[in-house]
């Protein structure tokens, strides 16, 4: 079963402002994005979209639901990305942290308004290697 696109939205949100907060407020804010993250990958369960389900107001099939595998994959890239920026945050290197933060603001920022820059990397990855096994078989 998918996830409410609502519940996704949420998530979006929650990351794009958290990560706005660390780039504008204090780097430290983005460890709770980065946790939320990790504990995500780890469990197969996001706490927020979690907590934000008891705000639907309609049944969950009622929704336009986006598919699990491919929320959890954007999850890994959005995770990477803020544990490299927390990485180099903590390396005295701000502004490659900073260029790491605004990559996951922007990520999440375009997905939110239609455009899924992770599904395209997916998509991709999935093609280029069935053609490499296309290319083995023959």
């Amino acid at each position: 079963m998918g996830i409410p696109r609502p519940l996704v939205r949420t998530n979006q949100w929650f990351i794009v402002i958290t990560a706005l907060a660390g780039v504008f407020i204090t780097p430290f804010i983005l460890i709770l994005p980065f946790v939320i993250g990790v504990l995500t990958l780890i469990f197969k369960k996001n706490p927020i979209i979690l907590l934000s389900k008891k705000f639907l107001k309609k049944p969950l099939a009622s929704y336009i639901m986006e598919d699990k595998d491919q929320q959890l994959f954007n999850q890994w890239i959005a995770t990477i990305c803020l544990g490299l920026s927390l990485a180099f945050y903590a390396l005295n290197i701000p502004v490659v942290g900073i260029i790491f933060s605004i990559m996951v603001i922007l990520a999440a920022g375009i997905a939110i308004m239609g455009y899924c820059i992770g599904c395209t990397i997916r998509f991709r990855y999935k093609m280029w290697r069935y053609h490499r096994q296309e290319a083995r078989a023959k």
